[in-house]
């Protein structure tokens, strides 16, 4: 790379790599420094204490009148913050604004935007000055107390800090995002802060987070809401780190007509309104949540007023619960306590936050009292020449009389009387007023004042225990002047609401259907039949589309989805969308977030997640695994790996087992291999799994299904082709794992490949389905049982293009006919 020394005008080579670095990490630190983190001492970042500053020097105080923000921007930029006048007034609209800063610090006239999103005027058009408490930040600014610095040209000098007596850092918090770091510090109670700060200038500085948290309870924001637990809270005190969750304030309502109403009148922290209505409506367009008729907005001046109307019959507390699952009616802060002290971003606890600014305001104090003392003294020299010149008056007014000119009366009463030349100045400044014995009495007076303060302030200077009485003094008057109750009530064992206690304990069928409609139907829908008989009407499906899995449950219980891609979702059988017998019901996509070509291959129903039951998953390679069910007990909204499958791979079975079960695997090409469980050791989410079966590669065999062997049972297998048997689990002897296994049937030309297997009982139904959307519900009593190597009898007749694809028990509301099968002995071999 090569550069022109700017002084010799030489050309200079250097390396591109070191010169980006050394760029970059000059940027870096610009906008670490000098843009996006606040001070720890007054707690602003650059852009505000230049606003602040800038309106101090236009005497913009709160007791004056308003001046337009185009003004206040102006000069900001002008002289202080050579940046956009979009970044300056979007940072001074932030300041005056009561829904983004606990104490605004800016007092605005005209429109500064609004919870909803409202982009605030143009800058021409409000106006601003100094909120009264901003008089906090500003005190003594004009006694020494901070250090100035140049700004941008050279032109002028700004304070590098203010010499605040506000705690500003905590009570309006901040947020920024830098280069590698970020700050987001919530704003907190005023009173609570400064009964900290006095509690720890008693200590000596010297007391533990713990013992502040008794003071200080948590975030106090300007929008209200309610904190729910304490953890995120004393994470954040302890360690600078910290999610807190908040809720907005909600209560449900019962109408005179007898229905619910869902009341909002507080908001998170930051939550837009109008995106958040939005969010609802979309929910309740798409289905997602069901039961809302009518979403109103009748907030005004007096605060926030939502109304949310709720169908009859609807419970407007599970739909509560739901508003806070689903949209930022709960959401999180996330705290992270960053800050420059001295220079280098630091990531601070409650203690250090508060322990430094203290520090600054003890700095402060000096540096205002040396001030004080250094002025005092100034002006006792000043009053002792006078005191001599009053003393004898005849003789100096002899001298000035006499002398020539100023510089000659000058040098003569120096001479005379060992006078200063700033004394002799004040002499000859003297009115003739001041020669009245009245006035050399207020002399003598002011001089004997002066004396008295110098050795007070002397007095301060020397003992430090006298400049933490001053700021706790100080810390008291502005409590009592500006302090306030919390707007944010913290709940300290509020976690998540238990929906479970408003739902009425229930026995409910499930039933999710091949192309992805899933519903619980309580068991008061059907009445209880005969078997053989026509049955309950059913779902009212698509074409081609059929009940792939049914399971009867209790609403309390917990259903457990498998996908092909090996992942696994939870939800309570009551979040189940609610239908009747013939409704299709909900898609499966409008419940879970999944890939576009994730299918849902196994459901199963779990009443507790006990530590002595297992899962038990095979993939269509023959992959086995097996896990502690209790390791699904908490599943997040988006799912879990179950299990980790190789790119060509799909997850086609799952079981609940009891540790030691045996387990019956099937393959399309009729072989089959029974093992125990117990072969399989326990894994991990994450773990691949074992061998269970070694297949036949070259026949390009795989896996069906498997079936937990239950020893009343029968297993019944399906080809595609129409044909099946029944076979008693005793013909399969128990192997090792990962053996080729044996015959379960015997495949042909005549009967095809196996499509299923079912583990059924002697006075089960069975259903198969072609893939045309033909189904078939037979009695399984009217199969005899037979043996292993067999092709099986004819169970339905096959169109051509068609073939068996799935083989289930059927629903108590499928409609399908059970038909009994006539068995044609020739057609066994």
């Amino acid at each position: 790379m090569v550069q022109i020394d700017p002084v010799n005008k030489e050309i200079l080579k250097s390396n591109i790599n070191d010169e980006m670095k050394s760029a970059y990490l000059d940027y870096a630190m610009s906008v670490i420094v000098s843009r996006a983190l606040p001070d720890v001492r007054d707690g602003l970042k650059p852009v505000h204490r230049r606003i602040i500053y800038a309106m101090y020097e236009q005497n913009n105080f709160y007791n004056k009148n308003y001046k337009k923000s185009a003004r206040i921007v102006g000069d900001v930029l002008g002289k202080y913050h050579p940046h956009g006048d979009g970044s300056v007034y979007d940072a001074l609209v932030r300041l005056a604004q009561d829904f983004s800063m606990r104490y605004p610090l800016i007092d605005g006239q005209g429109n500064f935007g609004s919870i909803d999103g409202d982009s605030p005027a143009a800058m021409r058009y409000t106006e601003v000055r100094l909120a009264k408490i901003s008089d906090n930040l500003l005190e003594s600014l004009e006694e020494d107390t901070v250090d100035f610095g140049p700004n941008y040209d050279n032109t002028e000098k700004q304070p590098l800090v203010f010499p605040t007596i506000l705690p500003q850092l905590l009570i309006n918090g901040q947020s920024g995002i830098a280069v590698g770091m970020a700050t987001n510090i919530p704003p907190h109670n005023l009173s609570e802060i400064l009964d900290a700060v006095i509690y720890m200038i008693d200590k000596n500085l010297n007391c533990s987070v713990e013992e502040l948290m008794h003071f200080v309870k948590g975030p106090d924001f300007p929008t209200r809401g309610l904190i729910c637990g304490l953890k995120g809270i004393h994470d954040a005190f302890r360690t600078g780190r910290g999610s807190v969750i908040v809720r907005g304030r909600a209560s449900v309502e019962v109408t005179k007509n007898g229905r619910e109403q869902i009341i909002v009148t507080e908001l998170p922290f930051q939550v837009n309104k109008q995106t958040w209505i939005e969010k609802i409506a979309d929910l309740v367009k798409n289905e997602e949540i069901i039961g809302i008729s009518d979403i109103r907005d009748e907030s005004n001046k007096e605060g926030i007023r939502v109304v949310i109307e709720i169908r009859k019959g609807e419970n407007g507390e599970v739909i509560l619960n739901h508003l806070y699952k689903r949209t930022s009616l709960q959401d999180s802060f996330g705290v992270n306590m960053v800050c420059i002290v001295r220079g280098v971003p630091r990531l601070l606890n409650l203690k250090e936050c508060l322990q430094y600014f203290i520090e600054h305001r003890f700095e402060v104090i000096t540096r205002r009292t040396s001030y004080r003392v250094r002025k005092a003294r100034d002006r006792l020299h000043i009053l002792e020449g006078l005191k001599i010149a009053v003393d004898n008056i005849d003789h100096v007014v002899g001298i000035v009389r006499k002398s020539v000119n100023k510089e000659s009366a000058k040098e003569q009463l120096m001479t005379f009387y060992s006078l200063t030349e700033k004394q002799v100045n004040s002499i000859l400044e003297m009115r003739l007023v001041q020669l009245t014995n009245l006035e050399r009495e207020k002399i003598l007076e002011e001089h004997n004042e002066i004396l008295n303060t110098i050795s007070e302030l002397d007095l301060i200077l020397a003992n430090p225990e006298k400049v933490k009485s001053i700021a706790k003094e100080e810390f008291l008057l502005l409590r009592s002047n500006y302090g306030d109750k919390r707007l944010t009530e913290i709940a300290p064992d509020a976690g998540e609401f238990d929906i479970s206690n408003l739902i009425t304990p229930s026995e409910v069928f499930v039933t999710f259907s091949n192309t992805g409609y899933i519903k619980r139907v309580n068991s008061d829908e059907f009445r209880i039949q005969n078997r053989a008989g026509k049955g309950k009407t059913g779902a009212a499906l698509k074409e081609n589309d059929f009940v792939k899995f049914t399971f009867h449950a209790h609403t309390h219980d917990f259903v457990l989805m498998f996908s092909n891609l090996g992942k696994v979702y939870s939800f309570k059988v009551y979040e189940l969308p609610e239908a009747n017998a013939t409704s299709r019901g909900k898609s499966i996509n409008q419940i879970l977030t999944m890939s576009p070509n994730e299918i849902i291959t196994a459901m199963l129903p779990v009443k507790e997640f006990k530590d002595d039951l297992f899962v038990f998953m095979v993939t269509k390679t023959g992959t086995v695994k097996r896990i502690e069910l209790s390791s699904f007990s908490n599943i997040r909204t988006s799912g879990l790996r179950a299990l980790t499958l190789e790119e060509d791979d799909t997850l086609v079975s799952v079981r609940i087992t009891t540790g030691k079960d045996d387990i019956l695997l099937a393959t399309a090409k009729g072989q089959s291999i029974r093992f125990n469980e117990e072969d399989v050791r326990c894994m991990g989410r994450s773990a691949k799994g074992v061998n269970g079966i070694d297949l036949d590669t070259q026949e390009k065999d795989f896996v069906i299904g498997a079936e937990v062997v239950k020893p009343t049972a029968n297993l019944l297998v399906v080809t595609e082709k129409g044909h099946g048997k029944r076979t008693n689990f005793t013909e399969y002897r128990v192997q090792s794992r990962a053996g080729k296994g044996i015959k379960t049937i015997k495949i042909s030309e005549k009967n095809g490949p196996v499509s299923g297997l079912l583990a059924v009982n002697e006075d089960d139904d069975a259903m198969i389905t072609t893939n045309t959307g033909r189904v078939l519900r037979f009695s399984v009593g009217s199969m005899r049982v037979m043996g292993r190597v067999t092709q099986g009898v004819c169970i339905m007749k096959i169109i051509e293009g068609e073939k068996i694809i799935s083989i289930s028990k059927p629903s108590e509301f499928d409609e399908t006919p059970t038909v009994q099968l006539e068995i044609n002995e020739e057609e066994l071999e």
